[in-house]
């Protein structure tokens, strides 16, 4: 069964929150990109983050988001819930702005990439411009001025590499969908 907050059955979406979260953090974990910007890398997986929330709808996206991320940080230097919660923010927003994006229904032509990429900045410039450094100055007592730096060039490297990985990642995926209504029945 499907609502307004999944996109698919509920099984579809454990299912795809589980492999995004574990995507994310294969990515997140060995793929990251050093920046010059202290404890801030160049990071592939929000490009995952976004291909996950358009396709199975903003709870995967904030699951996604707060799951992968959380495993990052346990797995390195450990919880940094301020980030953690910015990437499920991320997720979460991608998904609602997407949620009547139906690939199968449409495909991803010019509008729905418009969409997409939309969504994708509004989503990073929001968590990453906004809650990210907020969150680390009310939880951390971190200063204004690093946490701003650091979120403004994770906002920006998170728009880039998910407008252009996950755009390229949704165009090969669509490409390999049949729309619903372009079956015809033969007489």
């Amino acid at each position: 069964m499907t609502n307004l907050f999944t996109k698919q059955s509920s099984t579809v979406t454990v299912v795809a929150t589980g492999i995004g979260a574990a995507l994310f953090f294969v990515l997140g974990r060995f793929v990251a990109i050093p920046s010059p910007v202290p404890n801030t890398s160049i990071s592939l997986q929000y490009a995952i983050l976004a291909v996950f929330a358009l396709l199975y709808g903003p709870v995967s996206g904030f699951l996604i988001g707060f799951i992968g991320h959380l495993l990052i940080d346990a797995t390195s230097y450990g919880p940094w819930y301020s980030w953690e919660i910015t990437s499920a923010v991320v997720g979460l927003i991608i998904g609602i702005a997407l949620i009547h994006v139906s690939i199968d229904r449409t495909g991803f032509g010019r509008k729905q990439i418009l969409l997409f990429n939309g969504a994708i900045v509004l989503a990073n410039a929001v968590g990453w411009f906004l809650v990210a450094p907020i969150l680390d100055i009310v939880l951390y007592a971190e200063p204004a001025n690093k946490v701003f730096t650091q979120g403004l060039f994770a906002g920006v490297s998170n728009i880039i590499t998910s407008c252009v990985l996950g755009t390229l990642l949704v165009v090969v995926y669509a490409q390999t969908r049949t729309k619903s209504n372009s079956l015809k029945v033969e007489s």
